[in-house]
């Protein structure tokens, strides 16, 4: 039977922020409405003004213009006044006034209008990047079915509580971080931990929001309340990566009160001392207002975070997650890349590579038939080892028996029972655990070999016999060489492989994808040393690994990247950035937005400097009329707002490599 569940209790603060990115259109940004209203007001006024009609119209309409355009800026500026700090908001909006009192008030209104709408870019970058977030929330189903005393709820996602108990149904989204009390299947977790293959769930694993259940039924009992599930931390994560500075920014921050203050200073020069050797009232203190707004560090201060955080934005639409606008900073600076080989470079998809029969009397099944019949008997799994068997069987032609009794255990193998020229056979294709006892030598000693050269084992059984072993190998990813190239190219170096794989497998993957430098056998704590090393000969490291055993290399590193992982939680909290959907080719897109990011704060940077030299200079030793004062200031600030959001557009993320398009 399934009921309504009582009304669920007030959203978390990552789901009211997804709401608010997913309902709200642009025009609920506060800056925005008010930047409209002053560019309206200001266009009414100038039209007035040009039209003739009377001054106090168009005073008015320039006034109110003042008022909708810089009654926030202002009151912010008064706020940090309050607190001593000197605000170049309250900056610009003095020197409106001050243009107002001297009947420029034209040029006070463009001022204000122009800085308006610096401010409404400012929030637009900020809002996408919440829309970042949604999209990531949106991972998680909205509902769930709760069960009470047998008894199936619809609820939402948000009310279930730690102790609850949910069905899973086949193919159904997870709807909150658990464990399994009941059923078995396979979950495909990639937009979590970024595991490429689904894994077994069977009572006592755990399970994570937002993850894909397969074909069997589960009962979850939540482990975690929903604002705390890792959908919503990496939400989370995203928003307060938003919210940090980077450290251009803070050193921009701190010389600003400095700055802000020098400009003070020389404003009142400006202004008293031409007074004092006979220049007019309005001359000098229109010179002291057109400087006080050129040299005015509004642009300089806007050069920084709106490339960095549209970046993040960016990259979150793209599926990777940066935790601080430090990172894409340090990500833009990298100059060689560390990669870990297991799961990151290869791509954990099985394969067979080859097939060892147990010697038997009077004489053991040959490879081609015990594939055949391991193949006939996983004909109908999903199971990826269980496609990799059918794929091998039909790699080499081999023709396929009908089986029936098929039977699927999640983590255990399959069984069949496989007909054929020699009769029907009970066919069992499961782990060494399942299928050998402490009997049978001769495979146990096939099964050690395997294993001893790093392939996986999984044992086929003839009517309860071990007829054979199957060595299954990772498969290097498809897009690796391209990858490692368009790194190196980026970087100027080819990169690194650390890897606690043996040294003969280590070199043969390195020459597959064009590495130079292999450095194999390494423990973690090896990881680290190394990584140390390279950074003492004075790289800039960027480490990639799955995040689990390369946890210390990733923490160590000048800046790392996390493929996902079995462990999601030490992924998220070891590496600065996170790949939630598992491809490869996503890594160099990420260090070439991050290289062009800090390519547009560096531009950004000249035009703010250059624009303030000249236009001060001129004013200093010249006479810099006002209006062009406000036009090349302002103009300058706009200008790098716009160019830093740039990196916003869907056409900013980079193209993969060539050769995985």
């Amino acid at each position: 039977m399934l009921t309504e569940a009582p009304a669920p209790p007030a959203p978390t603060r990552a789901q009211r922020l997804a709401d608010a990115a997913r309902r709200t259109p642009i025009w609920s940004l506060p800056e925005v409405p008010w930047a409209a209203a002053a560019t309206g007001l200001f266009a009414v006024g100038g039209v007035l003004q040009l039209a003739g009609a009377p001054a106090w119209s168009w005073w008015a309409a320039y006034l109110i213009c003042y008022a909708a355009g810089g009654w926030e800026p202002g009151w912010s500026g008064l706020r940090a006044l309050r607190e001593r700090t000197l605000d170049v908001d309250l900056l610009m909006v003095v020197a409106a006034i001050g243009a107002a009192a001297v009947g420029q008030i034209f040029d006070g209104a463009l001022l204000i209008v122009i800085f308006a709408t610096s401010g409404a870019l400012e929030a637009l970058a900020t809002r996408r990047t919440a829309d970042a977030v949604h999209s990531l929330l949106d991972l998680a189903p909205p509902q769930a079915t709760r069960i009470v005393d047998d008894v199936e709820q619809r609820v939402d996602t948000a009310s279930l509580r730690i102790g609850d108990v949910i069905l899973i149904r086949p193919g159904e989204r997870i709807g909150a971080d658990g464990q399994v009390v009941a059923g078995a299947s396979e979950v495909d977790q990639a937009t979590i931990t970024g595991e490429p293959l689904p894994v077994d769930r069977r009572p006592g694993d755990g399970v994570y929001a937002g993850t894909l259940n397969g074909t069997g039924m589960l009962r979850v009992r939540v482990t975690t309340p929903a604002a705390e599930t890792v959908v919503a931390r990496i939400a989370t994560m995203v928003e307060e990566a938003a919210a940090t500075k980077a450290p251009t920014q803070l050193f921009i921050e701190r010389i600003e009160q400095r700055y802000s203050v020098g400009v003070v200073v020389a404003t009142l020069a400006l202004f008293g001392i031409p007074l004092a050797f006979g220049e007019d009232l309005t001359s000098a203190l229109l010179r002291a207002m057109t400087f006080m707004i050129v040299a005015s560090p509004c642009a300089v201060v806007l050069a920084t975070m709106p490339p960095l955080l549209a970046a993040i934005a960016t990259a979150g639409r793209h599926g990777v997650l940066v935790k601080s606008a430090g990172v894409i900073e340090r990500l833009g600076r990298a100059d060689l890349v560390a990669f870990d080989k297991t799961g990151t470079l290869t791509e954990g998809r099985p394969r067979i590579a080859a097939v060892h029969p147990v010697p038997a009397d009077p004489s053991p099944v040959d490879g081609d038939r015990l594939l055949a019949l391991a193949a006939a008997a996983e004909l109908s799994s999903e199971h990826p080892i269980g496609v990799a068997v059918v794929a091998a069987a039909r790699d080499r032609r081999l023709l396929l028996a009908a089986a029936d009794e098929f039977t699927s255990l999640p983590g255990r193998g399959v069984t069949a029972r496989v007909g054929g020229p020699q009769g029907a056979v009970q066919v069992a294709v499961a782990s060494p655990a399942q299928l050998l006892s402490a009997t049978d030598d001769e495979a146990r000693r096939l099964v050690a070999d395997v294993e001893s050269a790093g392939q996986t084992a999984v044992v086929v059984a003839v009517d309860g016999v071990p007829a054979g072993v199957l060595a299954l190998t990772d498969r290097l990813r498809p897009d690796a060489a391209a990858v490692t190239a368009a790194l190196s190219e980026l970087t100027g170096r080819s990169p690194v492989l650390l890897t606690g794989d043996n040294p003969r497998a280590a070199a043969r993957l390195a020459g597959d994808v064009g590495i130079d430098q292999v450095r194999a056998g390494l423990l973690p704590q090896d990881k680290v040393a190394a990584v140390r090393e390279l950074q003492a000969a004075g790289r800039q490291v960027l480490v990639v690994g799955d995040g689990v055993n390369d946890a210390p290399a990733l923490a160590t590193a000048h800046t790392s990247i996390a493929m996902g992982g079995v462990g999601a939680d030490l992924a998220l909290a070891a590496a600065d950035t996170v790949i939630v959907r598992d491809d490869l080719a996503t890594i160099p897109a990420v260090v070439a937005l991050a290289r062009r990011a800090r390519r547009y704060v560096i531009a950004n940077l000249v035009i703010a400097g250059t624009v303030i030299v000249v236009l001060a200079t001129w004013d200093i030793v010249g006479h810099l009329p006002l209006p062009l004062g406000v036009a090349g200031h302002e103009g300058s600030t706009v200008l790098v707002a716009l160019n830093g959001i740039r990196l916003l557009r869907r056409s900013a993320w980079p193209a993969p490599p060539s050769s995985v398009r």
